[in-house]
């Protein structure tokens, strides 16, 4: 099982635990936000669609932070699961490929709340250059290089066809850019350092078909 290291801490969490842990983070934004001060593991499991025994369990990898009888204090536990995933600083990220995906990812305002500025956007079809997406120019994919480096560019989302993925995260991870967003529905080829995560939108409905199909068989044989 692959596991995070926090740079504070040098603990070791699980893979599983840190995909969840942005869950608990947006759930805890939404109390927060509704006034919540304080809430219990079962609380705050119901809002991130958890079990209590999972969440607890995952918290345990972050430390201490609730009080027996009293539960978690809200706002400081949102703090330290934002400290723990690294969203209290400010994340430079740049989009490549600005069709239809790419703009609405552009347009997500999102980003800037939760710690990810978009520095910049990037298309190879000229016809797209000088287009302005939320405020910001789109760019000639061939300044990739200069702005990953201007802005110190960790992050890239590539929002391209498919065939043109895999030399855009080339021309990434070339440029050092070690984590890529990936939404092309295809596998990339990176160096083992280099983290990748994908969404494939058409996969996310393939399994809701299947959900879907379930539910209608098993209301027939009912």
């Amino acid at each position: 099982m692959t596991a995070r290291t926090s740079p504070e801490s040098a603990r070791d969490i699980p893979e599983a635990t840190v995909a969840r842990l942005p869950v608990y983070l947006r759930a805890l934004v939404t109390l927060s936000e509704q006034g919540t001060g304080t809430c219990s593991s079962e609380e705050l499991a119901v809002a991130a669609g958890v079990n209590s025994a999972k969440l607890r369990k995952d918290l345990s990898y972050l430390g201490s932070y609730g009080t027996r009888g009293v539960g978690y204090d809200v706002d400081y536990l949102r703090y330290q699961i934002a400290r723990e995933i690294g969203v209290t600083q400010d994340w430079p990220v740049v989009i490549v490929g600005i069709g239809n995906l790419g703009q609405a990812l552009a347009n997500y305002s999102g980003f800037r709340s939760r710690g990810f500025r978009v520095v910049a956007l990037l298309d190879a079809d000229p016809a797209r250059h000088e287009a302005v997406v939320a405020g910001i120019d789109v760019r000639p994919f061939d300044e990739l290089e200069r702005i990953a480096h201007d802005h110190s560019v960790a992050i890239g989302v590539i929002a391209t066809p498919a065939v043109a993925a895999q030399d855009v995260a080339d021309r990434m991870v070339a440029c050092g850019i070690t984590s890529i967003l990936n939404f092309a529905p295809t596998v990339l080829n990176v160096p083992a350092e280099v983290d990748v995560r994908k969404v494939d939108l058409s996969i996310e409905l393939q399994i809701l078909a299947y959900h879907e199909q379930r539910k209608t068989q098993g209301a027939a044989t009912a």
